[in-house]
Formats: structure tokens, C-alpha cells, sequence
């Protein structure tokens, strides 16, 4: 000890020599080689080995050992002698013979000894040479110079190669053809482990440890701070080493951990599974267990195993805040929502990597304004404008709201956040939302309700409002007159009116693939129909204005068998259930450009040979775009995108039956205005029209097909808004977007017959949702004061769960013909109702009342009332009277939507569509180019 502190010396050294190979492993203790297997835990003694000189044995004066399986010998080297190494051939009977040496050992000076083939092994001299020697150890080849003189050690490398070190480098050496095979600057490398494979190299110095490939290509470094003490290859390639009091691992990507402490330091040789063989300081073999979850987990995601990674974030604990901090260092967020719990950290998951959808179901469960706020931004910058709104109200953020309506073209939200400012009295808002909308008497009424008469006055003379001005200028007490005259010049700040309003759906991105994670998570998606269904929960509906669909029957009921009065049967729907129509169509005609010049370029060239020579011959005209698109195809939907409605009709009338076309109009005019886009030229002049073509690389003069903005994708968008409205009870609402789905399913123009079977299916749910709903909302507007009216009420919602809606919307029918049947003492038909939605698997509390009505109807299985339903024979519904057209009988369809009809109806339009004749002959919907 001195001043300073005490310094300690280790007299002996501490770190057993051992050397594996396959499923043994070969280590010396006392003065003995034994042999442990790793499999059974069998560790015998092989052979004696001979006392150091000087007869004075060390507890392991062995320095290290290599094994050869070829020739079942082993060489050890030691500091006898200054530094020696000895050439044992092990008996053929492991352990027969246990206190004498086995032969004499071929003996001979060297600082490091290794194989470098079946019958050689390489010597390290104290001149810093090679020599290769036989088993007689004869020396076969001297290796001078090496590529570094200062050669300090020699490691094993495989057959015919070493590993050189020297003061700061360490050299890929082939012996056989003297060249150096790579070289790495690693300075005082101590131990070297390579991979079973020998594809990788782990070069371990005191406190460093690097990661190469078999050419020595550095993937990576990893620094401790206290020592290192020796490490093996885990069968899946992950490094893992030991420091003085911790287990640790490392990848060959750099990723690094640790995986548990140590009471004592142990030595490495074989990591399998969840157990690590080793050895102690007392040469004493021990397996200690591991759990290799988390760098298993890092590995897997580091070579894209992504089935490895789902079934362990599934089946393994791996919650903490470390392997989210990695996750999202290593850019997958997206991971890390599979299991993180805590709603905070999954809404800052989920913004970073981009999915509104989580983020929103998170933003709700916090519901602070920081997050909407945050919210708001992210689906901004993606164009989902619909989630943008929902943050915006929920921070009650006006003055954005009002921007966010006036971009997206609905009109109809910024007149009610007009009202809003009004009825906040926030004159300024008030003021904005008025030049928004382009409302000249708004503005001059909050100028004047603010005292500024001067500008009101002004601002209803430049616009023609001469009562409102007169009215002003009479409460400033002077005529008209002695008021400032307007601007002659002045013109109206009225906003661009949207030609395609996209409030309806978020704004188009583009189509990426979804991820591994996001398809093996995806509940009950089966397919593009399915994925639409993705609704909100059936109890979470209620609260919201207008949502009164669903619930209306659910009142309590009597399972005492009493009877039911009329008031069981009063649920009619609030508010106007139907929206007005549109006017039909202008009188009008779009002329399309067309100039039959055939002859003009004859009579020109004979006047201009018989003319004299100078005269100008004006080009023919050539065939514009719109006309190639109609001449190239024969869909309805290119015909409306190129301006030809009247043959986009005809098409319309012949495939489908069509007959009232004022339904079309708003989509014939999107298709057509979205087809072309401007281009602004010199100041001054008018911009030049161009038109988009689908097919642009191959297009030309004369192939080319019009681009369409209506896609499959967003009418699937638009479909599960109209599934949000109807679990929320919005009826109306919901039955308006169907039609308008189903109105342009047949302008469609998709580039496969899968998309055109999608197609056809998504059209068979809007028609179904359409009969359904319609009954619906019919039911609930009849009257039921007598028993008849009961009765049909009844029948109209058997017929309703007869629809082919989504589990989740059937169960609401079920629930309801089940309560309407019970009431009427129908109780066979209300149990068979019961047992369908149990079959459903309803939420908890809804199954247990089920089940009571259903154990009450088994009391009494009969039917008190005969009703206008058939539940065991197949049937369709008559979407006109609501009257079931049963399978076998005779019935009329609609060609569009084939929604089925009684034989009577033939002629009419059809009730779902709209706008084709009932049993008209018609080829059928076609909207791709394959036939």
C-alpha cells in the first residue's frame, strides 16, 4: 500500500485453457485433461499430463489449448521454459488410465501453437516467425518475413490460414499462398471466437470487442468499461461475451444489451437455447440459464423474420420502456403498438409512424388538447381532413375549422360555423365565416351590428343592396346621397366555387402495400369488403343528435308473460328521414369540338399546284383527345370523363337499364372536369387545357384512355362511413351515401376482373343496406294502435334480419324483432330470433337478456299471431311494398342492383337505384376493358 491507494498482482493466472469441439468440450484442471459433455453433463478425465518443470504445479500453468479431432491430439502451450508448447495424442480409451502420461509429449519452444490442418499445426517463435510442423514435429516450412514484424500471437483462422497480431493490427494470413487475405486495425486483441459457420469473427481485446466477417470487414465495436473476460457464438449468430459481472450479447449490426449480472466471472464456451456452458476460475464446469427473448426479438427484426417477431411479441414479455426506446431508434414504431399498453406512449407511437387510426383511438382515451392538437397536424399532413375536423372541434378550434370547410368545399358546415360565431357573439369570426361564404348581407349586418355604418354602407352600395344601404343611411340620419360613392370598379370577394367537393372522403394518397404487422393483426379482414366494416362498437352509437335508429324496442320487458300495450310499439324516428332530389337535367347539349375537314386538304393542295408557289396551306385539324377516348373504349365511365353523356347514357341504358339520368349529372360533371387540368401560359393569355391520360407511357396521338377520379378504394372509404352511420342510427344519412356508392359503381373503370368482382359484391351490399334501411325507417313511421298495425310492424323486421348485412348490424335487427316478436307473444318465431343473435356471439350483457327471452319462449314455443313470414323457406324482398318474394316465384329485377321485385312492378324504376327499369333486358354491368 502507499499513498496513493494498494495495487494488487495476480500471481497465477486465473482463466482455465479449454478448447471445444461439436458437443465436447476438452479443459485442463489440476493435471488433468477431462472431457465434458455438454449434452449428458458427463465430464471424465482423459489423460495426465506432465509436470511443469521445476515440479512445482500451478493451479493452470497452462496458457491455452487447441484440439485436432483428425488425429485426436491436442496442443498446449505454457510459460515453461520462458514459453513452450507441448503435442499430447490422447488415448483411444478416454479415462482408462488416469495418473500416467500417455507417451511421451513432443515438446518444443514457441509462444503460440496452432492447427492449421489435419496433420500440421503452426509455431509462433521468439525470432517472430512461423514454422509449420508435422506430427513428429518436424518443421515442413518456415514462413519470414510475416506482413508485420512486431507478430506478437497467432490465432486459429481454418484450414491453411492464421490470424496475425501485432501492436495495432490484426492480418488474414493464407500460409499456403503467403498473402495476406484481409487486414483490420484492432490494437491488443487477446482472444478470437469465430461463428460455427466461420462466416463471422468476434476479436476480443480488454475492453473492446469487434465484430468482423471472414475478410476482416468490420460490421461493428463495441466498448466496455470493465473488462471483457471471454465470449461464444449463440446458434443463431449473436455474439455473447462476459465482463467481470454481466452476461452481455451483441449484434453483428452493432445492437448491444445485456442479458443478466454474475456473482463470480465465468469463461464462455457454448450458448444453447436458453443455457450457457461455462467454466469458473476453479476450472469447474456450470450452466447457467438465460432468456435470449430480446436479442432474439433485435435479431429477428434485423433480418426481417417478421413471423418470428409477430409470434414472440404475441407469446413473450417483452413490455419496457428499453425495447420501445429501440424500436424507435431502429425506425419500427409500428411494432412497438402491438403491445405497448399505456395510451400516451401509443399516441406518440403511433404519430411517428404515421397511423391516425391508432393515434386517434388513443387521442380519445387522453383526451387533452395537446393531443388533438398534435392529432390535427399528422392527419393534415396525410390529408385525412375528417380526423382533422373531429381534433378541431374537440379543441374547439373555430377559426382553423372554418379554413379546413372553406378548402374542403362544404359549403353547407360553414354556414352552421356562421351560426356558431353568431351565437358566440365573435364578431370577427362572424365577419370570416360571412367571407367565406361570399355573403354580402352577413358582412353588411356585422358592420353594422359593430358600429361601423360608414363601412356597411359601402359595402352594400358596391354590391347592389340598395335597401340595406338606404336603411343605413337612414339610421346615420342623411340621404344616400351625402354618403361616399363605391368604386365602379369594385368586385365581389366571393371564394372559387369547388367543382369536386372532397368533404365527402379524405383526400387521395398514394397505394402502398400494408405491413407485415398490420395484415397478421388485422381482425376479421376478409378482404376489401370486410376491411370496410370496421364499425364502431354497437353500444357506443348513443349521445349523438339524430342517432336514434338503433335502441327504440329495447325497453324493458316483461318476462312474466303479461301482455304488452301500444305504447311497447311507439318509437318512431325523429327528424326528416329523406332528402329532396335533384332538378334533373339543364337543357343544354356540351358540343364537342369536331371539324369534318376531310376534303379541304385536297381542294387546297390542287389550288396551291395550280396557284403559284407562295401561297400559306393551313394544317388539317387534328382529332381531339376526348374523341380518341371515346372512339378507344367502350365503357360509360371513359365516355362521361371525355364529355360524350349523351353516348355515356346510351351505354348506361343499354348494360344496365337506365332510364332516369338525373341522378348522374353531378358524377358525369366530376368525371369530366377531373379528366383535364390547366396550364398557365404568358400573362395575359388564357391557360392551355390539357388532358390526363391513365395510360400515359403508351398513349400517343391515338391510343390514349382517360384518367378517372372515381376509384374503387375510395368508394370501399366511403362505404364504411355509411357503416359508422348506421350502427350510430343515422339512417338517412346512411341510405344517401349507399345510393351515391351504387350511382357510381357503374362509371367505374378498374384494370381487373378482381376488381370488377369486388365491384359487383360492393354493389350487392349497397343494395342490400338500401331495402333494409328504407323497411327500417318504414316501420318506425308506421302507426301501431291496433293489432293489425302490430303485426306488420313485426313483419317488417323479420323481413329486416333477413338482409345480408354485417354481423355486427344483424345483431341490432336480431335484438330488435326479438324484443317486437316477444311483445306480441309470438314466442316460437322470438326464440328462433334469440338463438340466431346467440349464434352471433353479442356482447355479454346483450346475451344474457337474449338468453332469458329465450328460455321464456321454450316455455311456451308457440305463435299467437299468424304473420306474413316464412323463416325456413329462402326470400328476397320486394323493396316497393316490403313484401317477401319467396325462392321459386315468380319475380321481376332491377338489371343495376338487382334488387327482386313482384311480378307487377315490371316497368317501374327501381326503389334502390333510382334510375333503371324493373325487368328490363340489359347486357349487364361491364367496367373493365377484359371481357
Amino acid at each position: 500500500g502507499h499513498d496513493s491507494g494498494m495495487l494488487v498482482f495476480k500471481l497465477e493466472r486465473e482463466r482455465p485453457a479449454a478448447a471445444m469441439h461439436g458437443n465436447h468440450l476438452y479443459y485442463i484442471k489440476d493435471r488433468y485433461l477431462r472431457l465434458y459433455e455438454f449434452g449428458s453433463s458427463r465430464d471424465v478425465p482423459v489423460m495426465a499430463l506432465r509436470r511443469p518443470p521445476g515440479g512445482v504445479p500451478l493451479l493452470s500453468p497452462t496458457l491455452s489449448l487447441a484440439y485436432n479431432p483428425a488425429e485426436n491430439a491436442i496442443l498446449t502451450t505454457s510459460r515453461a521454459d520462458g514459453q513452450s508448447y507441448e503435442l499430447y495424442v490422447m488415448p483411444k480409451n478416454a479415462g482408462s488410465d488416469r495418473g500416467e502420461v500417455q507417451g511421451d509429449p513432443k515438446r518444443g519452444l514457441g509462444v503460440a501453437a496452432v492447427w492449421v490442418a489435419r496433420n500440421r499445426f503452426a509455431v509462433l517463435d521468439k525470432m517472430h516467425q512461423v514454422v509449420v510442423k508435422n506430427l513428429q514435429n518436424e518443421a515442413t516450412k518456415k514462413i519470414a518475413p510475416l506482413p508485420h514484424a512486431s507478430t506478437s500471437m497467432i490465432f486459429y483462422a481454418g484450414t491453411g490460414s492464421l490470424l496475425l497480431r501485432s501492436e495495432d493490427h490484426v492480418t488474414l494470413y493464407d500460409i499456403q499462398q503467403r498473402r495476406v487475405m484481409g487486414e483490420i486495425s484492432v490494437p491488443g486483441v487477446k482472444y478470437v471466437s469465430w461463428s460455427p459457420d466461420m462466416s463471422h469473427v468476434a476479436l476480443m481485446s480488454k475492453h473492446v470487442i469487434t465484430v468482423c466477417t471472414r475478410k476482416l470487414e468490420q460490421l461493428c465495436c463495441i466498448h466496455e468499461t470493465i473488462r471483457i473476460k471471454s465470449g461464444a457464438w449463440d446458434e443463431c449468430g449473436v455474439f455473447v461475451y462476459t465482463t467481470l459481472n454481466h452476461i452481455k450479447y451483441t449484434l453483428p449490426n452493432g445492437d448491444h444489451g445485456i442479458i443478466r449480472t454474475l456473482d463470480v466471472p465465468i469463461y464462455i464456451w457454448l450458448v444453447k437455447g436458453t443455457s450457457v456452458f461455462c467454466l469458473d476460475r476453479q476450472a469447474k464446469t456450470r450452466v447457467l440459464g438465460i432468456d435470449p427473448t430480446e436479442y432474439k426479438f433485435k435479431l429477428a427484426l434485423v433480418r426481417r423474420n417478421y413471423d418470428e417477431v409477430l409470434f414472440m411479441v404475441r407469446n413473450s414479455n417483452l413490455i419496457g420502456q428499453s425495447i420501445i426506446a429501440y424500436l424507435q431508434k431502429k425506425g419500427y414504431p409500428e411494432v412497438a403498438l402491438h403491445f405497448v399498453k399505456d395510451e400516451k406512449t401509443r399516441f406518440g407511437l403511433a404519430l411517428e409512424c404515421g397511423n391516425v387510426e391508432v393515434a386517434l383511438q388513443a387521442a380519445k382515451e387522453l383526451d387533452t388538447p395537446s393531443c388533438w392538437e398534435r392529432l390535427a397536424a399528422e392527419a393534415l399532413r396525410q390529408g385525412n381532413h375528417q380526423v382533422v375536423e373531429m381534433a378541431y372541434q374537440r379543441n374547439k378550434n373555430f377559426e382553423r375549422l372554418s379554413f379546413l370547410y372553406l378548402l374542403t368545399g362544404n359549403v353547407e358546415k360553414l354556414r352552421k360555423m356562421l351560426k356558431i360565431a353568431e351565437m358566440r357573439k365573435d364578431a370577427s369570426s362572424q365577419f370570416h365565416n360571412a367571407l367565406y361564404l361570399g355573403d354580402v348581407r352577413e358582412r353588411v349586418k356585422v358592420l353594422s351590428q359593430m358600429g361601423q355604418a360608414p363601412l356597411a354602407f359601402l359595402a352594400a352600395a358596391t354590391h347592389g343592396l340598395e335597401e340595406e344601404g338606404a336603411l343605413i343611411a337612414q339610421a346615420l340620419g342623411v340621404s344616400p346621397d351625402q354618403l361616399p360613392a363605391p368604386n365602379a370598379a369594385a368586385r365581389l370577394l366571393v371564394p372559387p366555387t369547388p367543382v369536386a367537393p372532397s368533404f365527402e372522403s379524405n383526400w387521395p394518397l398514394l397505394s402502398v402495400s400494408r405491413g407485415f404487422f398490420e395484415k397478421a393483426t388485422q381482425k376479421g379482414a376478409q378482404g376489401a369488403m370486410a376491411a370496410a366494416a370496421d364499425v364502431m362498437d354497437v353500444g357506443a352509437g348513443g349521445g349523438a343528435e339524430g342517432a336514434d335508429g338503433w335502441g327504440d324496442d329495447d325497453d324493458e320487458l316483461n318476462l312474466d308473460g303479461e301482455g304488452a300495450d301500444g305504447d311497447d310499439f311507439a318509437d318512431a324516428l325523429d327528424g326528416d328521414a329523406g332528402a329532396d332530389e335533384g332538378g334533373g337535367w339543364d337543357d343544354d347539349d356540351i358540343e364537342l369540338p369536331l371539324e369534318m375537314l376531310g376534303g379541304a386538304g385536297g381542294d387546297a393542295g390542287a389550288g396551291a399546284g395550280g396557284g403559284g408557289g407562295g401561297a400559306f396551306i393551313a394544317p388539317t385539324t387534328g382529332v381531339p383527345q376526348s374523341q380518341v377516348w371515346v372512339q378507344n373504349s367502350q365503357l360509360a365511365g371513359d365516355h362521361a370523363t371525355a364529355g360524350a353523356f349523351e353516348s355515356a347514357m346510351q351505354i348506361l341504358n343499354n348494360q344496365l337499364g337506365v332510364v332516369h339520368f338525373a341522378p348522374f349529372q353531378p358524377l358525369f360533371e366530376q368525371l369530366f372536369a377531373s379528366s383535364r387540368s390547366a396550364l398557365i401560359g404568358t400573362p395575359g393569355m388564357p391557360a392551355l387545357m390539357t388532358h390526363v391520360h391513365r395510360n400515359w407511357r403508351d398513349a400517343g396521338p391515338r391510343n390514349g384512355l382517360p384518367t378517372t377520379s372515381l376509384g374503387l378504394p375510395a368508394l370501399i372509404q366511403r362505404l364504411q362511413a355509411a357503416y359508422q352511420a348506421t350502427t350510430g342510427g343515422k339512417f338517412a344519412a346512411a341510405i344517401t351515401t349507399l345510393q351515391s356508392i351504387l350511382l357510381s359503381i357503374p362509371l367505374l373503370v378498374v384494370g381487373s376482373k378482381q376488381d370488377a368482382t369486388e365491384a359487383q359484391q360492393l354493389l350487392g351490399i349497397c343494395r342490400e343496406y338500401i331495402i333494409g334501411l328504407s323497411m327500417e325507417n318504414a316501420r318506425k313511421a308506421l302507426p301501431k294502435g291496433t293489432l293489425d298495425e302490430q303485426k306488420r310492424v313485426c313483419e317488417l323486421a323479420a323481413y329486416f334480419t333477413r338482409c345480408n348485412l354485417q354481423p355486427v348490424h344483424l345483431t341490432l335487427t336480431l335484438r330488435t324483432a326479438t324484443n317486437l316478436f316477444f311483445k306480441l307473444k309470438n314466442y316460437k318465431a322470438a326464440g328462433n330470433f334469440g338463438r340466431r343473435l346467440l349464434e352471433l356471439g353479442p356482447r355479454p350483457e346483450l346475451a344474457q337478456t337474449i338468453r332469458k327471452i329465450v328460455q321464456a319462449c321454450e316455455k311456451n314455443p308457440t305463435d299467437e299471431h299468424r304473420l306474413n313470414y316464412d323463416e325456413h323457406n329462402p326470400m328476397d324482398i320486394d323493396a316497393i311494398d316490403y313484401a317477401p318474394v319467396y325462392q321459386g316465384k315468380p319475380s321481376s329485377k332491377c338489371p343495376l342492383c338487382a334488387a327482386t321485385y313482384l311480378p307487377d312492378k315490371a316497368g317501374r324504376v327501381c326503389a334502390v337505384c333510382k334510375v333503371a327499369e324493373i325487368g328490363k333486358d340489359a347486357m349487364g354491368l361491364r367496367i373493365t376493358a377484359q371481357r
